[in-house]
């Protein structure tokens, strides 16, 4: 052993205990960096005990047993299936296979079970009952099957999110007669760290731990978590490390063994989260430690492991588990949340590095995951005709009071003065869950009252979309179609002169004083052709305000002319148009473009042709696409792109959120995005948005059509102050599978308004009044 792993060994075991302590919770707060990660985690999970034989003989252990004293060797398949199901029904996103260790090497019964199913050993039955419960429950599988070949973890990839494998202990002593691990070839320590280093290989994320107070010395405690340390700086697999507290057993041969005491398992727990790097959770199960979970917070953990609604603790049955709802409490009570994840961790979700995750397993993955590789919050996703919350409050995290970080107040402080924050304070915003999160709303809600006021605005107007037909091929896109993209809701259409200006006339009828023109981008179009349709909307509503034209539309439009952007931009103006929409945006960051529309716009195109209308004259709006491959730091990167924007040209007059409606979008369907955003993230987005934006873009705007009305007027609490339009004939949305209606009455928007208190009031485009014989109309 290293003399500096010695010297820490020695530091950690004699050094005063509440010394030991703090500083592992000093290392617990300072993980993330600059987004300090203010939360504890737990896995909603249901335990699936497949066999109860195991090959090993641990004298501590109850869950393994004979033969003669089950009904059957293995559970069968529909046995699995409705464990799995109950799970699935309350709310579980894990399903964690628990068995004893290869039981066909030494039962008969078990052999012959399998060998009936056409199974020749447990891992394979594992691995066949693991797909069935992914693809008819959405669960994922975490597999805790004992040792395990590089092989074996390889087959279990695409059925299993993630594997777990106790280390237990490094002390060969422990192997010795009489003591606990005699007869259990299993637990021998060099072979427990050869599958963890298989595991490794196979690129399979792990979870491992100890159990201390089974016959080990101190010293060997803090020399087993090195030894995990220095598997996981080998190969970075490690997800969580556990430290098990041994409880022992009536009926076992230590039934009389004493336990570790207090002041040295929390040691431990402290020792673990000082030895192992941050990027590896401590955990401890809060179901051997009911009596002290703040202690073990105090010590350093940040993460409970699985907690089940639906099944027991198989492995320790005589602990129950503690109340999700009292567990929230203490976490909160310490000032970190209590968050679900999933049974992979963020990290390995939410990487660049695709190795960690078969593309096999990778869409039920998404499905369940949020921008920050956590679990959802709900069921709610934007667009869905039913279950939208009526309240920003109760899906924003723990609703139990608890501290908020005074960095957290800090960076609030700093948005209300209207300084320009950085990328990693607005991710704090972004991450902040429970009372934090709640902070950070209200301190957007009072910033919107002090800008923005209590009226809510509206503009009526109509969307005419002349064209469907697109060669881009953008994943996030529903609406476009082409010969050969035959769409699921409409076919491929492109309307004529006279219908666009025909529609302008019904739109100034109903007392539109707008009118939003966009298409796809047909591969006929030419700049003249959006000159065409712009002067015949002119030449039938003169007075009509023309809204129109994506970026994207302008540069085709442009480089089809031969002409630079801003000269063509000119043109338009000069022929009437009045603002663009600052649509297709979606995320500003390339490396996120490169996968959901590579062949649109770079970031910097973009923000070109935005910033050359805004010289030339024209307004735009600005908008974000969010839910679908980015993370909450590309949040970061997109707003304060436009924020610098805006500080150099002045041209937005409102940032409108998009949140992705997933339903028909092709890239959730072949499984390649998240299912949009959270309920919770759609409200954070608009919060932090009016405070990263503060002093730059001072309109935010909430999308009814993907949030549904009451969606709508729940973020009206939380720093939106416009509603947008009423939006006659919207049909992207509902293309993408949006269950909300095309356009909406004046008065339900009055009704969203009014039911935070506020009064509703119409403007134009420009957000100037409008005369009274328009709005009566």
């Amino acid at each position: 052993m290293a003399r500096d792993d010695r010297a820490l060994i020695t530091r950690l075991l004699s050094d005063p205990l509440n010394d030991v302590l703090a500083e592992a919770r000093a290392c617990r707060d300072a993980r993330g960096g600059a987004v300090p990660l203010a939360r504890m985690t737990y896995s909603p999970k249901v335990f699936i005990p497949l066999t109860r034989l195991c090959a090993d003989v641990c004298h501590y252990c109850t869950f393994a047993t004979t033969p003669s004293r089950v009904d059957a060797p293995f559970l069968a398949e529909d046995e699995v299936l409705e464990i799995a199901r109950a799970g699935a029904a309350a709310g579980c996103k894990e399903a964690l296979f628990t068995l004893g260790d290869a039981p066909e090497r030494r039962y008969a019964a078990a052999r012959e079970w399998l060998a009936e199913r056409g199974f020749s050993r447990t891992i394979d039955y594992v691995r066949h009952c693991a797909e069935l419960v992914l693809k008819e429950t959405g669960l994922l599988p975490h597999v805790n099957a004992g040792v395990l070949e590089e092989d074996d973890y390889r087959m279990l990839r695409p059925v299993s999110a993630s594997a777990g494998l106790m280390l237990e202990s490094t002390s060969e002593r422990l192997l010795e007669k009489g003591m606990c691990h005699h007869g259990s070839p299993d637990k021998v320590p060099a072979v427990r760290l050869a599958s963890l280093a298989a595991a490794g290989r196979a690129r399979m994320p792990m979870t491992s731990g100890i159990l201390i107070g089974i016959g080990e010395t101190p010293e060997e405690r803090i020399e087993s978590l090195l030894a995990l340390r220095d598997l996981h700086l080998e190969h970075g697999h490690l997800q969580e490390v556990i430290v098990q507290n041994f409880c022992p057993k009536a009926g076992t041969k230590m039934a009389g063994a004493p336990e570790a005491s207090e002041a040295d398992f929390l040691r431990t727990v402290a020792a673990a989260r000082i030895v192992l790097p941050d990027e590896v959770s401590i955990q401890a199960p809060p179901n051997l430690n009911d009596e002290r979970l703040a202690e073990l917070i105090a010590a350093g953990i940040d993460d409970w492991g699985g907690i089940s609604p639906v099944t027991l603790d198989h492995v320790n049955p005589e602990a129950p588990w503690p109340e999700v709802e009292r567990l929230e409490a203490i976490c909160a009570r310490a000032g970190l949340p209590l968050v679900e994840r999933l049974t992979i961790y963020p990290r390995f979700v939410a990487t660049d590095d695709r190795s960690w995750l078969d593309p096999a397993i990778r869409p039920a993955v998404l499905r369940l995951a949020d921008a920050e590789g956590l679990a959802r919050d709900s069921r709610w996703s934007p667009g869905v005709a039913d279950g939208a919350p009526g309240t920003v409050h109760v899906p924003l995290g723990s609703h139990h009071e608890g501290p908020v970080a005074a960095r957290l107040h800090r960076i609030i402080d700093r948005a209300a003065s209207g300084a320009q924050l950085s990328g990693d304070e607005i991710v704090a915003l972004f991450a902040a869950r429970g009372a934090a999160a709640r902070a950070v709303v209200e301190a957007a809600d009072a910033l919107r009252a002090e800008v923005s006021g209590d009226t809510v605005t509206y503009v009526v107007n109509r969307n005419i979309n002349y064209t469907n037909i697109c060669t881009h091929a953008c994943s996030f896109c529903a609406f476009s179609k082409t010969s050969i993209k035959a769409g699921f809701r409409d076919k491929p259409y492109n309307l004529d002169l006279e219908e666009i200006a025909q529609r302008a006339r019904e739109a100034v009828e109903r007392g539109a004083t707008e009118v939003c023109l966009q298409g796809g981008i047909h591969p006929s179009y030419t700049g003249e052709t959006y000159l065409s349709i712009l002067r015949a909307v002119k030449d039938a509503c003169p007075d009509l305000h023309v809204h129109a034209f994506s970026p994207l539309e302008v540069s085709q439009g442009a480089r089809t002319l031969d002409m630079p952007v801003s000269d063509y931009l000119a043109m338009l103006r000069d022929a009437g148009l009045g603002s663009l929409p600052g649509t297709a945006a979606e995320i500003l960051c390339d490396d996120i473009r490169a996968q959901i529309c590579p062949d649109k716009l770079t970031t910097r195109e973009w923000l070109d042709v935005v910033g050359s209308a805004h010289r030339v004259g024209l307004p735009t709006t600005s908008t974000i696409m969010f839910g679908h491959l980015e993370g909450i730091e590309h949040w970061a990167r997109h707003l304060l792109a436009l924020r610098d924007l805006q500080l150099d040209t002045g041209g937005i007059t409102e940032f409108v959120p998009l949140p992705l409606v997933h339903m028909e979008a092709p890239m959730y369907r072949r499984g390649q995005s998240r299912k949009g955003p959270t309920w919770r993230e759609a409200v954070m987005m608009h919060a932090v948005a009016r405070l990263a934006l503060n002093g730059a873009i001072n309109s935010i705007q909430c999308s009814w059509v993907k949030l549904g009305m009451d969606g709508a007027a729940a973020v009206l609490a939380a720093g939106a102050n416009d509603l947008g339009g009423v939006l006659m004939n919207e049909s992207i949305s509902r293309a993408a599978g949006a269950a909300h209606g095309q356009e909406v009455g004046v008065e339900e928007l009055r009704a969203a308004a009014e039911s935070v208190g506020r009064k509703l009031r119409q403007r134009t485009t420009l957000y100037k009044d409008v005369a009274p014989l328009r709005e009566m109309a």
